[in-house]
């Protein structure tokens, strides 16, 4: 009888969607995961018109994002991991959602 061994290898965290609503840019993650974070923790983002906060594509397969206007870049896995710029504020702009 043989026993098969897997290796718990991890995964970097990839995106597969980004978006923008009401300056918090969310993240949906290749394991179903959505995140989402503030621009105002970003130096460039945080003073970024919302036009162009909504201008976010996805970069090298899902694990950077890019905003071509702003000459900005930020990677997934370090979004992931709580590696922002700036600090939270609490009085950051609340998070908007929907009741209808």
């Amino acid at each position: 009888m043989s026993t098969l061994a897997v290796k718990n290898e991890s995964v970097e965290p990839a995106a597969i969607r980004a978006w923008t609503e009401n300056r918090i840019i969310y993240v949906e993650l290749t394991d179903g995961r959505i995140i989402g974070f503030p621009a105002s923790r970003f130096k460039l983002l945080a003073t970024a018109p919302e036009e162009k906060l909504k201008e976010v594509t996805l970069r090298l397969n899902g694990y950077a994002l890019r905003w071509e206007s702003l000459d900005e870049d930020i990677t997934v896995p370090g979004i992931v991991a709580g590696n922002f710029q700036l600090p939270y504020h609490i009085d950051s702009p609340p998070i908007h959602t929907n009741t209808d």
